[in-house]
């Protein structure tokens, strides 16, 4: 089964090819990167991991037993006990239940690690299957949004406080 591992430098060249491979199926359902995303991958990379050491976020990958990647889940813009969630998963693997599964995991780091509250999502009104994937993993709407000039709908879920110990 993939894991869930917190970004880290020598990601690097998985991510790159996750994210070149994967462009055009990622394209017809979200904004596209841009060319300056892949040309300029390495400092992009150490820019996030140098956010991630803020705390400010925290970047994931989900990686198989050979160290190919097969998606990513962010947890962006942390502050006052919330995040933004973010996630995509590659084309070889999609509806296999491994988006539910990094989403789950997601929200149980975010809860148990990093001693967040609440998350938030977003997903445009066409792309049904990211809007299956919060549902089954406890995300409620929370109204509308425009998401790069399309309709969509924002998510929230509230996540377990950890026991007092």
């Amino acid at each position: 089964m993939p894991q869930l591992e917190l970004l880290r430098t020598d990601h690097g060249p998985a991510l790159l090819e996750f994210e070149r491979k994967n462009r055009a199926w990622f394209a017809a359902s979200i904004p596209d990167r841009g060319d300056h995303y892949f040309a300029h991958f390495d400092t992009r990379h150490h820019e996030l991991l140098a956010e991630q050491a803020t705390g400010a976020c925290f970047f994931h990958v989900l990686v198989d037993g050979a160290g190919v990647v097969l998606g990513r889940v962010n947890l962006v813009d942390v502050a006052g006990g919330s995040a933004e969630l973010g996630y995509r998963i590659a084309e070889e693997a999609a509806g296999r239940g491994l988006a539910t599964a990094a989403v789950r995991g997601a929200c149980t780091l975010a809860a148990a690690e990093y001693g967040l509250t609440t998350l938030r999502a977003a997903t445009t009104l066409d792309n049904a299957a990211s809007r299956a994937v919060l549902a089954r993993t406890g995300f409620t709407p929370a109204g509308e949004v425009l998401l790069d000039g399309r309709p969509g709908l924002r998510f929230v879920r509230d996540l377990p406080r950890p026991a007092a110990g």
